[in-house]
C-alpha cells in the first residue's frame, strides 16, 4: 500500500502530487480498473491481444 508522511511546512497539494505518483509507480490503478467490473472472456481476450499487440511494437521499436 502506497503511504505518504507530509512534511512539517509541506502544502496539501504538494503531498498530494506524492502520494499520486507513488500509487501510479506500484502499480494500484490499473489493477483497480481491471478489478472494476465483470469482464467477460471476449473482452479479456480482446484486451491481451491489444496488450501482446502493444508490446511487440514495443519490442520492434527498440530494435536496430
Amino acid at each position: 500500500m502506497a503511504q505518504v508522511i507530509p512534511g512539517e511546512n509541506e502544502e496539501i497539494e504538494s503531498t498530494l502530487r506524492r502520494f499520486k505518483s507513488k500509487v501510479s509507480r506500484a502499480g494500484i490503478f490499473p489493477d483497480m480498473r481491471k478489478h472494476r467490473h465483470f469482464e467477460t472472456p471476449i473482452e479479456k481476450r480482446k484486451r491481451k491481444e491489444l496488450a501482446k499487440h502493444k508490446q511487440r511494437k514495443r519490442k520492434q521499436k527498440f530494435r536496430y
